[in-house]
């Protein structure tokens, strides 16, 4: 038997997490190819995450509620098979022999040899006096012998040699010359960035009658990433204004016509967004995202529309290469995007 990872997909451009809604496969229980294992909800749209294999499905890695990262293994599906890998991720790597220095490189015998001198290590057994390990190290780094140290007086308890006695030995040795500090015995705990002050928020102010009202995942969602995009990039809003008394005209005129013919009904919405796609290709620097400093143009052209749920908030589901699409196709991708919205509980 082996065993299969089951990754978190990613569900979208810029998605980067999900929250597990619900397990509708439990540990023990047989999945067939594409059954449904969980439900995940994202700040776009709630989806289900189908199994890619057929198999038993024996253990769960979350729970219910928890913000899992994309590409994260959610479950291990045991499957029938020879090979008994524990990841379908998992790449084998072969050992890379090391070449030989000696052997492998030509022309090593002709280079120059440094000729480092290695301090000598001094045999401290043989003084009656105490040194500390940094004491000796700075020693053994600046050469000094094990009978000059004797003589240097110390200022520490019982009259031990300190770190800063020796420093001052060797720079009085050196005609005052500045020594590098070497790292002290203890070092200090590494001090803090101070943290901006947040200013305090003030409590809000509640009568009898108040109701407070808890937000719900996909506003708390919602809320963060506007900030998010806030902080992100600054934002600048534009009004223009444009005449479209003929645009209504001719869909007041064919809009009858055209439900008959291809079975939809054509709002605005599909002519907005067959405008700005247009907009777009005349002007593709507007297609653009904002990555620390790094602007990056995108390629493809894909628009988010608006669409309200029952429960009164609101998702953004994407019409992918929308420049790629008529406006028969734009208005069945936004009927269908809408239906499907108004479905979801």
């Amino acid at each position: 038997m082996a065993q299969y990872e089951l990754l978190l997909p990613k569900m979208g451009e810029s998605v980067a997490e999900a929250t597990i809604i619900k397990w509708t496969k439990q540990p023990g229980d047989m999945i067939q190819l594409d059954d449904t294992i969980l439900e995940i909800a994202t700040d776009k749209v709630d989806s289900e995450v189908p199994s890619p294999v057929a198999g038993k499905l024996i253990k769960q890695l979350f729970v219910t509620d928890d913000v899992v990262q994309v590409g994260a293994v959610i479950a291990i599906i045991e499957t029938e098979g020879g090979a008994d890998s524990t990841s379908t991720t998992a790449v084998q790597q072969e050992e890379i022999p090391v070449p030989s220095v000696e052997k492998d490189m030509p022309g090593l015998n002709q280079l120059p040899v440094e000729d480092k001198q290695i301090p000598t290590t001094e045999d401290f057994k043989n003084s009656d006096r105490f040194y500390s390990p940094l004491v000796k190290s700075i020693a053994a780094q600046e050469n000094i012998s094990l009978a000059e140290l004797d003589k240097i007086k110390g200022s520490g308890a019982e009259g031990r040699l300190t770190k800063d006695d020796l420093l001052n030995h060797i720079q009085a040795k050196n005609g005052g010359a500045t020594i590098a500090q070497p790292k002290a015995e203890t070092p200090a705990p590494a001090q803090k960035p101070a943290e901006p002050v947040k200013a305090a928020t003030p409590a809000p102010s509640l009568s009898g009658g108040d109701e407070i009202i808890e937000m719900d995942r996909m506003r708390k969602l919602i809320a963060e990433h506007m900030v998010m995009s806030k902080h992100t990039s600054p934002h600048v809003t534009s009004f223009v204004e444009a005449d479209v008394t003929n645009m209504v005209k001719w869909r007041d005129k064919v809009k009858k016509s055209f439900e008959q013919r291809e079975n939809e009904k054509i709002t605005f919405t599909p002519i907005f967004i067959e405008a700005v796609s247009k907009a777009i290709k005349d002007f593709p620097i507007i297609n653009v995202t904002v990555n620390g400093t790094q602007i990056i143009k995108k390629r493809d052209i894909n628009i988010g529309m608006a669409a309200a749920l029952p429960s009164g908030n609101l998702i953004v589901p994407v019409i992918k290469n929308a420049d790629q699409l008529n406006l028969l196709g734009l208005t069945k991708a936004v009927n269908d995007l809408a239906s499907r919205a108004r479905d979801l509980n």
